[in-house]
Protein backbone atom coordinates (compact mmCIF):
# COMPACT_ATOMS: atom_id res chain seq x y z
CA UNK A 1 0.00 0.00 0.00
CA UNK A 2 1.29 3.37 -0.96
CA UNK A 3 1.07 6.52 1.50
CA UNK A 4 1.29 9.52 -0.18
CA UNK A 5 3.95 12.32 1.25
CA UNK A 6 1.58 15.69 2.55
CA UNK A 7 3.53 18.38 1.88
CA UNK A 8 4.92 20.37 5.22
CA UNK A 9 6.19 23.93 6.10
CA UNK A 10 9.57 24.30 5.53
CA UNK A 11 9.88 25.66 9.06
CA UNK A 12 9.59 23.25 12.09
CA UNK A 13 7.15 25.11 15.60
CA UNK A 14 8.88 25.07 18.85
CA UNK A 15 5.44 25.95 21.31
CA UNK A 16 6.41 28.19 24.21
CA UNK A 17 4.15 30.85 26.35
CA UNK A 18 4.61 34.29 27.93
CA UNK A 19 6.46 35.65 29.69
CA UNK A 20 9.95 35.74 28.14
CA UNK A 21 11.38 37.13 31.13
CA UNK A 22 9.25 36.99 34.75
CA UNK A 23 11.44 40.33 35.72
CA UNK A 24 11.19 42.10 32.42
CA UNK A 25 10.32 45.94 32.75
CA UNK A 26 11.16 47.92 29.63
CA UNK A 27 12.17 45.38 27.19
CA UNK A 28 14.10 45.14 24.15
CA UNK A 29 15.56 43.06 21.30
CA UNK A 30 18.09 43.70 18.93
CA UNK A 31 18.97 41.04 16.15
CA UNK A 32 22.27 40.57 14.26
CA UNK A 33 24.21 37.78 12.42
CA UNK A 34 21.40 34.70 13.56
CA UNK A 35 21.66 36.18 17.33
CA UNK A 36 18.90 37.97 19.16
CA UNK A 37 20.47 40.28 21.98
CA UNK A 38 17.86 40.92 24.55
CA UNK A 39 17.55 43.71 27.50
CA UNK A 40 15.50 45.07 30.06
CA UNK A 41 15.53 47.26 32.86
CA UNK A 42 17.70 46.32 35.96
CA UNK A 43 18.27 49.60 37.99
CA UNK A 44 21.85 48.93 38.72
CA UNK A 45 22.94 47.71 35.78
CA UNK A 46 22.89 46.70 32.12
CA UNK A 47 23.27 43.13 31.10
CA UNK A 48 22.44 41.10 27.54
CA UNK A 49 21.11 38.29 27.02
CA UNK A 50 22.19 36.17 23.66
CA UNK A 51 20.50 33.67 22.30
CA UNK A 52 19.33 32.15 18.44
CA UNK A 53 15.92 31.40 19.76
CA UNK A 54 13.93 34.50 21.37
CA UNK A 55 11.24 32.45 22.42
CA UNK A 56 13.80 31.21 25.13
CA UNK A 57 15.81 33.88 26.52
CA UNK A 58 14.64 33.12 30.16
CA UNK A 59 16.67 30.42 29.88
CA UNK A 60 20.02 32.45 28.49
CA UNK A 61 22.26 33.89 30.82
CA UNK A 62 22.57 37.48 31.59
CA UNK A 63 25.96 39.04 30.66
CA UNK A 64 26.77 42.20 32.88
CA UNK A 65 28.17 44.84 29.83
CA UNK A 66 28.11 47.84 32.00
CA UNK A 67 28.01 48.97 35.81
CA UNK A 68 27.49 53.01 36.16
CA UNK A 69 29.85 54.98 38.20
CA UNK A 70 29.48 55.51 41.92
CA UNK A 71 29.16 59.22 41.35
CA UNK A 72 28.55 61.56 38.71
CA UNK A 73 25.46 62.21 36.14
CA UNK A 74 24.83 59.03 35.51
CA UNK A 75 25.48 56.92 38.22
CA UNK A 76 21.86 56.20 39.43
CA UNK A 77 18.27 54.60 38.16
CA UNK A 78 19.45 53.05 34.66
CA UNK A 79 16.55 52.25 33.47
CA UNK A 80 15.34 51.07 29.56
CA UNK A 81 18.57 50.31 28.01
CA UNK A 82 18.42 49.88 24.16
CA UNK A 83 21.04 48.24 21.60
CA UNK A 84 21.33 49.80 18.25
CA UNK A 85 24.02 49.00 15.21
CA UNK A 86 25.00 51.85 13.68
CA UNK A 87 28.23 52.53 11.25
CA UNK A 88 29.84 49.27 12.53
CA UNK A 89 29.66 49.39 15.58
CA UNK A 90 27.23 48.20 18.41
CA UNK A 91 25.73 51.41 21.29
CA UNK A 92 23.49 51.02 24.30
CA UNK A 93 21.16 53.88 24.92
CA UNK A 94 19.86 54.62 28.23
CA UNK A 95 18.70 56.71 30.94
CA UNK A 96 20.19 57.50 34.31
CA UNK A 97 20.56 60.35 36.60
CA UNK A 98 23.02 61.50 39.54
CA UNK A 99 22.69 59.84 43.03
CA UNK A 100 22.77 62.54 44.24
CA UNK A 101 19.92 64.24 42.66
CA UNK A 102 17.90 61.13 41.83
CA UNK A 103 14.71 63.01 39.98
CA UNK A 104 13.47 64.31 36.65
CA UNK A 105 15.38 67.59 36.56
CA UNK A 106 18.29 65.46 36.62
CA UNK A 107 17.56 62.26 34.20
CA UNK A 108 18.84 62.17 30.47
CA UNK A 109 19.70 59.25 28.32
CA UNK A 110 23.27 58.30 27.79
CA UNK A 111 25.34 56.12 25.27
CA UNK A 112 27.92 53.70 25.26
CA UNK A 113 30.20 52.41 22.44
CA UNK A 114 31.49 48.99 21.54
CA UNK A 115 33.45 47.95 18.40
CA UNK A 116 33.37 44.50 18.89
CA UNK A 117 31.01 42.21 16.57
CA UNK A 118 29.58 40.67 19.71
CA UNK A 119 28.11 42.70 22.04
CA UNK A 120 28.44 40.98 24.92
CA UNK A 121 32.05 41.14 24.55
CA UNK A 122 34.35 43.73 23.85
CA UNK A 123 34.62 46.74 25.69
CA UNK A 124 31.71 49.37 26.21
CA UNK A 125 32.94 53.10 25.82
CA UNK A 126 31.25 55.53 27.88
CA UNK A 127 30.62 58.37 25.38
CA UNK A 128 28.47 60.19 27.59
CA UNK A 129 25.36 62.22 27.84
CA UNK A 130 23.10 63.27 24.47
CA UNK A 131 23.14 66.59 24.12
CA UNK A 132 19.18 66.71 24.32
CA UNK A 133 17.45 70.36 24.46
CA UNK A 134 15.62 69.10 27.79
CA UNK A 135 15.72 66.66 30.33
CA UNK A 136 14.03 63.28 29.58
CA UNK A 137 13.67 59.64 29.29
CA UNK A 138 13.72 56.45 26.98
CA UNK A 139 16.17 57.49 24.27
CA UNK A 140 16.20 55.79 20.59
CA UNK A 141 17.20 55.53 17.05
CA UNK A 142 16.46 54.52 13.58
CA UNK A 143 17.03 55.46 10.06
CA UNK A 144 15.15 57.30 8.00
CA UNK A 145 16.11 57.63 3.83
CA UNK A 146 19.80 56.95 4.98
CA UNK A 147 19.18 59.31 7.59
CA UNK A 148 19.73 58.88 11.35
CA UNK A 149 17.41 60.37 13.98
CA UNK A 150 16.86 60.16 17.77
CA UNK A 151 13.77 59.62 19.86
CA UNK A 152 12.91 60.40 23.66
CA UNK A 153 10.57 61.43 25.93
CA UNK A 154 11.27 65.35 27.36
CA UNK A 155 10.08 66.27 30.29
CA UNK A 156 7.96 69.93 29.37
CA UNK A 157 6.21 71.12 32.03
CA UNK A 158 4.19 69.07 34.33
CA UNK A 159 4.38 66.64 31.26
CA UNK A 160 6.61 64.12 28.93
CA UNK A 161 6.41 65.04 25.21
CA UNK A 162 7.91 63.21 22.35
CA UNK A 163 10.49 65.04 20.90
CA UNK A 164 12.83 64.17 17.56
CA UNK A 165 16.04 65.40 15.96
CA UNK A 166 18.24 64.28 13.23
CA UNK A 167 21.63 62.74 14.80
CA UNK A 168 24.96 64.08 13.97
CA UNK A 169 26.65 61.27 15.19
CA UNK A 170 25.62 58.06 17.53
CA UNK A 171 25.79 60.65 20.37
CA UNK A 172 25.39 63.74 19.34
CA UNK A 173 22.06 65.04 17.82
CA UNK A 174 22.56 67.97 15.57
CA UNK A 175 21.62 71.69 17.54
CA UNK A 176 18.79 73.54 16.58
CA UNK A 177 16.88 70.92 14.66
CA UNK A 178 15.21 69.08 18.06
CA UNK A 179 11.69 68.86 17.76
CA UNK A 180 8.50 68.22 19.84
CA UNK A 181 6.03 65.87 18.02
CA UNK A 182 3.33 65.24 20.06
CA UNK A 183 2.35 66.20 23.38
CA UNK A 184 -0.59 64.53 25.90
CA UNK A 185 -4.32 64.91 24.36
CA UNK A 186 -6.44 62.39 25.10
CA UNK A 187 -7.52 60.92 28.34
CA UNK A 188 -5.74 57.79 27.83
CA UNK A 189 -2.35 59.43 28.14
CA UNK A 190 -2.94 61.13 31.04
CA UNK A 191 -3.81 58.19 33.64
CA UNK A 192 -2.31 57.98 36.78
CA UNK A 193 -2.64 61.26 37.69
CA UNK A 194 -0.03 62.39 35.09
CA UNK A 195 0.46 63.62 31.25
CA UNK A 196 2.76 61.17 30.30
CA UNK A 197 3.92 59.94 26.15
CA UNK A 198 7.45 57.66 26.66
CA UNK A 199 9.32 54.78 25.18
CA UNK A 200 9.00 56.29 21.09
CA UNK A 201 9.71 53.64 19.01
CA UNK A 202 9.84 53.68 14.74
CA UNK A 203 8.06 51.49 13.02
CA UNK A 204 8.55 51.36 9.06
CA UNK A 205 5.04 51.22 7.40
CA UNK A 206 4.02 48.43 4.84
CA UNK A 207 3.72 51.23 2.19
CA UNK A 208 5.79 53.83 3.11
CA UNK A 209 4.70 55.47 6.07
CA UNK A 210 6.29 55.84 9.64
CA UNK A 211 5.11 55.00 12.60
CA UNK A 212 6.41 55.66 16.20
CA UNK A 213 4.50 53.34 18.51
CA UNK A 214 4.98 55.15 22.34
CA UNK A 215 3.47 54.19 25.93
CA UNK A 216 0.78 56.26 27.73
CA UNK A 217 0.09 57.07 30.52
CA UNK A 218 2.06 56.89 34.18
CA UNK A 219 3.86 53.35 34.41
CA UNK A 220 1.55 52.34 37.70
CA UNK A 221 -1.89 53.25 35.77
CA UNK A 222 -3.19 49.87 35.32
CA UNK A 223 -4.47 51.20 32.17
CA UNK A 224 -0.96 51.84 30.70
CA UNK A 225 -1.19 50.88 26.55
CA UNK A 226 0.41 51.87 23.44
CA UNK A 227 -0.54 54.99 21.37
CA UNK A 228 1.02 55.11 18.18
CA UNK A 229 2.17 58.44 15.95
CA UNK A 230 1.67 58.32 11.41
CA UNK A 231 3.24 59.82 9.08
CA UNK A 232 2.64 59.75 5.47
CA UNK A 233 5.23 58.78 2.75
CA UNK A 234 7.90 61.38 1.86
CA UNK A 235 7.01 63.53 4.91
CA UNK A 236 9.47 65.37 6.70
CA UNK A 237 10.09 63.66 10.53
CA UNK A 238 11.16 66.54 11.61
CA UNK A 239 8.20 68.56 11.12
CA UNK A 240 5.30 68.54 13.99
CA UNK A 241 2.46 68.41 11.02
CA UNK A 242 3.73 65.72 9.61
CA UNK A 243 2.44 62.88 12.43
CA UNK A 244 -0.83 62.11 12.87
CA UNK A 245 -1.93 60.47 16.05
CA UNK A 246 -4.33 57.51 16.27
CA UNK A 247 -7.43 58.54 18.21
CA UNK A 248 -7.27 55.51 20.80
CA UNK A 249 -4.96 53.31 21.82
CA UNK A 250 -3.25 50.70 19.49
CA UNK A 251 -2.74 48.29 22.29
CA UNK A 252 -4.19 48.32 25.55
CA UNK A 253 -4.92 45.44 28.61
CA UNK A 254 -7.05 42.77 28.31
CA UNK A 255 -9.50 41.90 31.17
CA UNK A 256 -10.61 38.48 29.44
CA UNK A 257 -7.07 37.38 29.70
CA UNK A 258 -5.65 39.07 33.06
CA UNK A 259 -3.31 41.52 31.27
CA UNK A 260 -2.43 44.98 32.49
CA UNK A 261 -0.12 47.88 32.29
CA UNK A 262 0.73 46.83 28.34
CA UNK A 263 3.37 49.02 26.88
CA UNK A 264 7.11 50.08 26.25
CA UNK A 265 7.65 48.06 23.52
CA UNK A 266 9.84 46.73 20.71
CA UNK A 267 9.65 44.50 17.51
CA UNK A 268 11.35 41.78 16.14
CA UNK A 269 11.35 39.51 13.32
CA UNK A 270 11.50 35.16 13.77
CA UNK A 271 13.73 33.52 11.21
CA UNK A 272 10.40 32.83 9.07
CA UNK A 273 10.08 36.79 8.86
CA UNK A 274 7.04 36.89 11.11
CA UNK A 275 6.85 39.84 13.03
CA UNK A 276 6.73 40.48 16.86
CA UNK A 277 5.64 42.69 18.94
CA UNK A 278 7.98 42.55 22.56
CA UNK A 279 6.17 44.49 25.35
CA UNK A 280 5.87 44.46 29.01
CA UNK A 281 2.82 43.65 31.61
CA UNK A 282 1.27 42.79 34.78
CA UNK A 283 -0.79 39.91 35.56
CA UNK A 284 -2.61 42.36 38.71
CA UNK A 285 -4.36 45.42 38.08
CA UNK A 286 -2.70 46.60 41.54
CA UNK A 287 -1.77 50.58 40.62
CA UNK A 288 2.44 49.41 40.96
CA UNK A 289 4.99 49.86 38.33
CA UNK A 290 5.84 46.40 40.33
CA UNK A 291 5.34 43.03 38.52
CA UNK A 292 5.85 43.70 34.94
CA UNK A 293 7.22 40.80 33.21
CA UNK A 294 8.38 40.86 29.47
CA UNK A 295 6.11 39.01 26.61
CA UNK A 296 6.07 38.98 22.69
CA UNK A 297 3.43 37.94 20.53
CA UNK A 298 3.51 38.19 16.62
CA UNK A 299 1.14 40.79 15.03
CA UNK A 300 -0.04 41.25 11.31
CA UNK A 301 -0.04 44.31 8.57
CA UNK A 302 -3.73 45.38 7.68
CA UNK A 303 -4.18 46.69 4.17
CA UNK A 304 -3.21 49.99 4.31
CA UNK A 305 0.00 48.87 5.40
CA UNK A 306 -0.22 49.91 9.28
CA UNK A 307 0.13 47.21 11.94
CA UNK A 308 -2.39 45.18 13.59
CA UNK A 309 -1.15 44.81 17.02
CA UNK A 310 -4.34 43.06 18.22
CA UNK A 311 -5.09 42.24 22.09
CA UNK A 312 -2.48 41.05 24.83
CA UNK A 313 -2.49 37.37 24.80
CA UNK A 314 -2.71 35.44 28.70
CA UNK A 315 -0.14 33.77 29.57
CA UNK A 316 -1.91 30.55 29.47
CA UNK A 317 -1.80 30.97 25.39
CA UNK A 318 0.22 28.67 23.49
CA UNK A 319 2.35 30.21 20.81
CA UNK A 320 4.63 28.90 18.10
CA UNK A 321 8.13 30.12 17.19
CA UNK A 322 9.84 29.07 13.90
CA UNK A 323 13.07 26.90 14.71
CA UNK A 324 14.78 25.37 11.84
CA UNK A 325 14.44 25.51 8.03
Amino acid sequence: MLVALLPISAWAQQSFSNPLQKNGPDPWVAQRGGYYYYTNTLGNRIALWKTQKLSEVGSAQPITVWTPPTTGPNSAQIWAPELHYLRGKWYLYYTAADKGHPDDDHRYVFVLENASADPTQGQWVDKGRVNTKYTGLDGSVFEHNGKPYFLYSAYVGPQSVLCIAPLQNPWTIEQGKEAIIARPTHAWEKGGGRQILEGPEFLAGKKGQLFIVYSASACWDDNYCLGMLTAAKGADPLRAESWTKAPQPVFKPSVENRVWGTGHNGFAKSPDGQDWLVYHAKEQADGKCEGRSARMQPFTWRPDGSPDFGIPVSLQTSLRWPTSK
